[in-house]
């Protein structure tokens, strides 16, 4: 009997021996923050000392992106390691399946023997989410850390820092903000509202100045939470065998940068800092290393898996970045941007780092849409003012005109997106480059977000978006596309190619014909007006809709004013959530002012169709700029 103890005590010293010999990995994430405000990154206005300090001790990413531009998209492709657009996730705060063989990567590093914790938040937008939360992590909780582990056993922990999110940046009132962040940080680390270059999309007046502070205050606070961290983290004697990954979980929480699918929407700034213990599982080597490797958040999954030394799933298409398995670099990556809360959107993205590729589907919307989260924020409401009161330069106020078909910026020379090299001479060899690789991946990964999110909806209520494209009767994508890639792109010849294309038998080609005249002008439209008047009794209800909304707006009918009227009052909320923010940019807004006000007071509308609804009643200055139900 004492031999077998001893046997088993041996044994089980030699264990956790084993487990001790794998890193321990910390993931340090914080909300809505571009590298154009960390300090390690250039800005010289920027109090960050503790991720720069990461950074002259680590490796420094340049070249680093997510894979959406609002957090839910971005956390479950971080979560899933899938792309979004082909999961059918990509839309904000949304609960579509994934498949049964699909499960949060930690789950797998569990079976790698890791203790896995999440502090605290999730946000994935997956079906039954309390359940995929309890498969993928050990604890997910405020109280959540490495210290719940078993002794010696390797962990992977996760801690968010919402200071900087969107909320404390631009959307709380000022005394929110104040309690919030500015009471939180000492006198001596609060930056000034003269104390900054303000981005030149940006008007610069004492009032912009004032909101714009507080981008750089919620950093400061973000940066010392994140020492306090590192600091327990030290005081367990854990610094030498933790590699620690520290990065944003999208672009800037600021008007053109979250919710926008631009380079200063997805670039995030991203460093990891490696033990002199692990120092030679950097491919990139440490100690103050900068690389312009591209990498997006589809690879970190599969990357954690190979440090854990956990299987990969083969449905887990992104590069592993470190170790054994670690893959070639990419030449060039495409992220992908949809519906935010209640501002529907579609952009595709293609970046090699350098140039940044856009492509707008709906750019009848501009970069400003109307989002009534951003709405209530000071910022947003100032930025509006100074527009009527004829305030804003021309950089100012393309914000709320109509976007291109196309964006193509040069971020080497051009860092804050000021001009679109989309029709210059000299870069079109870029430009048909980049449209080239856009075109062979929405065909290669079969971008089921090329559905509508109504039929995304249906689809999930017998399947799951991710299994639907694979199937190309169901969903035959080059079809599709022939006709997609016209959406946004003006021009009598192009209007003439959507309105053949109406006459499909296929739904969804019929969706991206209309939904392409949409941003056609009335000229364009004109020799037309009998196919879209045809069109609004479309058995498709989305083809219908939009038919509906071009009729009303280029041609004044009546009858159109009706349907969109029935529209908003549908009882399917993808249905009313389109119309709505079709109606938010038509030029006389009067005829459904009785209808907004009568479904955002209606029990069944969902939170999206409300929040549209108001941002339709408070263009109109018919309530105020709140979520309340105030007239």
């Amino acid at each position: 009997m004492k031999i077998l103890k001893a046997t088993a005590l041996l044994l089980c010293l030699h264990l956790a021996a084993f487990s001790q010999k794998k890193p321990n990995i910390l993931w340090i994430t914080y909300e809505d923050t571009s590298p154009h405000f960390i300090g390690c990154y250039g800005n010289k206005d920027a109090k960050t000392p503790v991720i720069d300090n990461l950074a002259k001790n680590g490796v420094r990413f340049t070249n680093a992106f997510s894979t959406a531009t609002v957090c839910s998209p971005c956390r479950t492709t971080l979560i899933t390691g899938l792309k979004s657009y082909e999961s059918g996730t990509g839309y904000h705060r949304s609960n579509y399946p994934v498949p049964s063989f699909v499960h949060g990567f930690p789950y797998y590093m569990q079976q790698a023997g890791y203790y896995t914790s999440n502090n605290v938040k999730t946000d994935y937008n997956v079906r039954n989410p309390k359940a995929f939360v309890k498969e993928a992590w050990n604890e997910s909780s405020d109280k959540a850390g490495w210290w719940n582990r078993k002794p010696g056993q390797p962990f992977f922990s996760v801690f968010n820092y919402v200071d900087s999110h969107q909320s404390r940046t631009m959307t709380y009132d000022y005394p929110q903000y104040v309690k919030a962040v500015i009471d939180e940080l000492p006198v001596a680390d609060r930056i000034g509202e003269n104390d900054f270059a303000m981005p030149p999309f940006l008007r610069d007046s004492p009032e912009m100045r004032k909101q714009f502070a507080r981008v750089y205050n919620s950093i400061k606070l973000t940066d010392n939470k994140i020492g306090a961290l590192l600091e327990r983290l030290a005081k367990d004697n854990l610094m030498d065998s933790t590699i620690i990954f520290c990065y944003a979980d999208h672009g800037e929480g600021i008007p053109r940068g979250k919710t926008n699918g631009i380079n200063l929407g997805y670039r995030v700034p991203f460093v990891v800092w490696f033990p002199p213990m692990y120092k030679d599982l950097s491919p990139w080597k440490t100690g103050g290393i900068v690389t312009d490797e591209l990498i997006d958040f589809e690879d970190l999954a599969p990357s954690m898996l190979a440090l854990a030394g956990a299987n990969i799933p083969k449905y887990m298409e992104g590069r592993v970045l470190i170790g054994e398995k670690r893959t070639k670099p990419a030449d060039h990556i495409v992220i992908s941007n949809e519906r935010s809360d209640n501002g529907i959107d579609m952009v595709r993205t293609v970046t090699d780092g350098r140039y940044v590729y856009s492509r707008n589907y709906m750019p009848f919307m501009p970069e400003a849409r109307y989002i009534r989260y951003m709405e209530i924020g000071e910022i947003k409401q100032q930025m509006r003012k100074d527009l009527v009161d004829g305030k804003l330069n021309p950089l100012q106020k393309s914000l709320f005109q109509p976007r291109p078909a196309e964006y193509l910026f040069d971020i080497s020379k051009d860092y804050w997106e000021t001009k679109n090299l989309a029709n210059d001479p000299a870069s079109q060899k870029v430009l048909e480059r980049m449209r080239k690789q856009l075109d062979e991946q929405v065909l290669k990964s079969r971008d089921v977000s090329f559905l509508p999110e109504y039929e995304i909806a249906r689809i999930s209520e017998t399947t799951t978006p991710y299994e639907y494209r694979q199937n190309n009767t169901n969903f035959p994508i080059a079809e599709i596309y022939a006709a997609a890639k016209l959406s946004g792109q003006r021009g009598a010849a192009i209007a003439k190619k959507q309105v053949d294309f109406l006459k499909s038998k296929n739904n969804i080609v019929r969706y991206w014909a209309i939904t392409g005249l949409r941003s056609q002008n009335d000229q364009e439209l004109k020799p037309y007006k009998a196919a879209i008047q045809s069109a609004m009794k479309d058995a498709y209800p989305p083809v219908a809709l939009t038919a509906s909304a071009i009729d009303y707006q280029s041609f004044k009918d009546k009858s159109a004013a009706q349907n969109l009227i029935n529209f908003i009052n549908n009882d399917d909320q993808m249905l009313a959530l389109m119309t709505i923010n079709y109606l938010l940019y038509v030029s006389d807004k009067q005829p459904f002012v009785a209808a907004m006000k009568d479904v955002r007071q209606k029990k069944s509308s969902t939170y999206n169709v409300k929040a549209a609804s108001l941002d339709f009643l408070g263009s109109l200055g018919m309530v105020p700029n709140t979520f309340g139900n105030e007239e």
